[in-house]
């Protein structure tokens, strides 16, 4: 049998939204620092990305990944940090969204993670 990837995946997510989550409480802790600059972490998906997993094909018949199209939209980065006269760019109600956002995706992670286990779990079951 083979090894059940989506929990070491699952638990990278979690380390990745804990760091996430340790940024937005420095920009929040810094935001009456002047000259502090609001900051973020890569996204998870081009961190993902970056990984060049390599998918196994089992026919001679079967689709690349170069092969395949890449779907989504391009989403282009702007700067919406408002930037204060003392040189601050943290906007506490952005940071409390972001926040929202990381404590959303816990529990969404957190979720899968506790309903693969129990389909495990149910998979080892004797009858």
């Amino acid at each position: 049998m083979e090894p059940v990837y989506f929990m070491k995946l699952a638990s990278k997510h979690q380390d990745w939204l804990a760091a996430r989550e340790a940024t937005i409480a420095q920009n929040v802790a810094n935001a009456n620092t002047p000259g502090y600059r609001a900051k973020d972490v890569e996204s998870f998906s081009a961190l993902f990305d970056k990984a060049h997993i390599q998918m196994r094909s089992t026919q001679a018949g079967h689709m690349t990944a170069s092969a395949a199209v890449k779907q989504g939209q391009v989403v282009e980065k702007k700067d919406s940090w408002d930037v204060t006269y003392s040189g601050n760019s943290v906007s506490l109600e952005q940071e409390m969204m972001k926040a929202n956002e990381v404590a959303r995706s816990h529990a969404l992670t957190t979720n899968l993670m506790k309903s693969m286990h129990s389909m495990m779990l149910l998979s080892t079951k004797v009858q």
